[in-house]
């Protein structure tokens, strides 16, 4: 299935309204990592550097997204949703930046997969990175779990 990123930004921009707010787009998908590029001005705070807030939930988008374009490729019929975050602010984020997140390696994917099959619901650990100007300024890991819909 070819996956078209302006219409996964509609979804989300559609069902998690924040989104809008934060001014984000889904810049890039290879398999392998997902690009969600967000701007400074839409996300600034008082010290005129990103808010802490936004990168943090901009990280958390970027793996819930990236799982997501994965459930449409597999046509899994399933919601996803976040467990469990950490979050580590790194360096000050001072110009536009982006969040990378990056697909688990294939054997956890694969028991992954399994476990939804045989049990209707699996979780799996999605990384992130807020990466401005060429430095990763911020680190997320996340929990995420799919529920099969019945």
């Amino acid at each position: 299935m070819k996956i078209k990123l302006n219409e996964i930004l509609e979804y989300i921009q559609n069902n998690i309204p924040i989104t809008k707010e934060l001014k984000v787009s889904i810049t890039k998908y290879t398999g392998d990592f997902i690009v969600i590029d967000a701007p400074l001005a839409a996300n600034i705070n008082h010290k005129n550097s990103a808010f802490g807030g936004s990168l943090s939930s901009i990280a958390i988008l970027s793996a819930w997204a990236l799982l997501f374009v994965k459930q449409k490729e597999l046509s899994l019929d399933v919601t996803l949703v976040i467990q469990e975050s950490k979050f580590s602010f790194l360096l000050p984020v001072l110009k536009d930046f982006q969040a990378l997140a990056y697909a688990p390696r294939e054997e956890d994917f694969t028991k992954f997969l399994k476990i939804l099959n045989k049990k209707g619901k699996a979780r799996l650990k999605i990384y992130s990175e807020i990466i401005c100007d060429g430095k990763v300024c911020g680190s997320h890991e996340g929990s995420y779990v799919a529920i099969k819909n019945t």
